[in-house]
């Protein structure tokens, strides 16, 4: 069996591989009308004010962040704007790469998208860990340290399947984590979300910090019905960020409406969602092809 890197190159560049049964079906003619993408033309960290209502809604409402996006910092208005990250690193693209690839086999697939939630995890915890100083003795001197503390663990919440696969490396990440599912499936009918799993506390600690993974952020239905658990267990949009693989105007802009403060950490922002739900250009079904159902 190949390696890992060797296959993941040949997939990212569209070698002929057998298509086997995680490969995505291909997707009709798309009709629904495309969203404009010029914010998107370099990676950045992107800023989603409220939404302007127009009668066609449009990616201008994304717009680049102030020059503080470079250091992390936050500016003084972005409390109240829903913040979007799209890291420009070269191995999230790659990643990303490999995931849209039909011909990427079930395996790399499902090891590309725990590759690819390493990434994002690493940067949605780049300023906000709690952490504790002290000195320790070295084999030298005596040296001033920082630790996270463990104390204040931060709660990792897959949406299942898809998520599973991209929260696979949270707990090698970070020190220390638990762990709580969500199981929502989309009605194909009629879009909505149907809650299958729910193990959430009945009440969240106050100032947990919430990771909450979901793949794919199509129409927003189930992300917005994963957040509105959380919320009735105590946490507000702050305390949360959300991870995806892929990310589509619709949802964050349902996101941005109802939920000022959160971030959404994504390895890239496609342009639409087709009539049936589907991000589009998108990888396909991110539960499917890893789990190879």
């Amino acid at each position: 069996m190949p390696s890992l890197a060797t296959a993941s190159a040949a997939a990212a560049a569209g070698a002929p591989l057998r298509r086997g049964p995680c490969s995505p079906r291909r997707q009709p003619a798309h009709t629904s009308s495309s969203l404009s993408s010029p914010a998107l033309a370099r990676p950045t960290r992107l800023s989603v004010p409220p939404l302007v209502h127009t009668a066609r809604p449009s990616l201008p409402a994304v717009r680049t962040a102030s020059p503080d996006a470079a250091t992390g910092e936050r500016s003084p208005s972005s409390g109240v704007q829903m913040l979007v990250f799209v890291p420009p690193h070269p191995l999230i693209k790659h990643w990303v790469s490999v995931l849209r690839n039909e011909q990427t086999p079930c395996a790399i697939f499902k090891s590309a998208m725990a590759e690819l939630g390493r990434l994002l995890i690493y940067e949605a915890s780049r300023d906000w860990l709690p952490t504790i100083t002290g000195e320790i003795q070295t084999p030298v001197a005596v040296s001033s340290v920082e630790f996270i503390d463990p104390r204040e663990p931060v709660m990792v919440v897959p949406i299942l399947r898809a998520g599973l696969a991209l929260a696979e490396n949270a707990s090698s990440i970070l020190p220390a984590t638990k762990t709580y599912h969500l199981g929502l499936h989309r009605d194909e009918e009629t879009l909505q979300p149907l809650i299958y799993l729910n193990n959430l506390p009945d009440k969240i600690p106050e100032g947990t910090r919430v990771l909450l993974v979901d793949p794919m952020l199509a129409t927003g239905g189930t992300i917005v019905a994963a957040i509105d658990l959380l919320v009735e267990r105590g946490v507000t949009s702050k305390q949360i960020k959300v991870v995806s693989a892929v990310a589509a105007p619709p949802a964050l802009q349902k996101l941005s409406n109802k939920y000022p403060g959160l971030h959404v950490y994504t390895g890239t922002i496609d342009s639409e969602v087709d009539e049936r739900g589907f991000i589009v250009p998108g990888l396909g079904d991110a539960g499917d092809r890893s789990f190879a159902t």
